[in-house]
């Protein structure tokens, strides 16, 4: 149950920051910072809430997803695309978290390589589809009776 929440939380970190950043124009920093902060002081007042592993990691993964959310739409910032980072983020983070003892430099290297790797893998699917979808026209061409 631990894996599920961690890698919602990843998505929505993720998509929550786009959303506000470049749907409610408030710029990719502050939108970071308000619902990090606001993810952040909410497990801080009720730590209760949730087991004490969710309790402590549930806004490392916040913050450090809301990096992957900072992207420029010009840099291809789609929602499917952030899914991807956002669960990558999460799925790494859970089984190399001890890597990550800290929130500086660890959580925003680990952002760029989720965001990198979601961007390179829909350029390889788009590029394999777009060449299948090629080959297709070509074969009804080529095999295309003529009149």
């Amino acid at each position: 149950m631990n894996y599920l929440i961690i890698i919602v939380t990843g998505i929505l970190g993720a998509w929550l920051t786009f959303f506000v950043s470049e749907r409610l124009k408030q710029g990719p920093v502050r939108a970071s910072a308000a619902l990090a902060l606001i993810v952040g002081l909410f497990f801080y007042c009720f730590p209760e809430l949730c087991n004490a592993y969710l309790t402590k990691n549930i806004p490392i993964v916040f913050i450090g997803t809301s990096f992957i959310g900072m992207v420029a739409p010009r840099a291809r910032g789609n929602y499917i695309r952030l899914a991807v980072a956002g669960g990558l983020f999460s799925i790494i983070y859970f089984y190399k978290g001890h890597f990550f003892e800290g929130y500086g430099g660890a959580l925003g290297a680990l952002a760029f390589i989720a965001l990198l790797s979601a961007m390179g893998f829909s350029v390889i699917i788009s590029r394999s589809f777009l060449l299948k979808k090629g080959i297709v026209k070509v074969r009804k061409k080529v095999l295309k009776p003529k009149r």
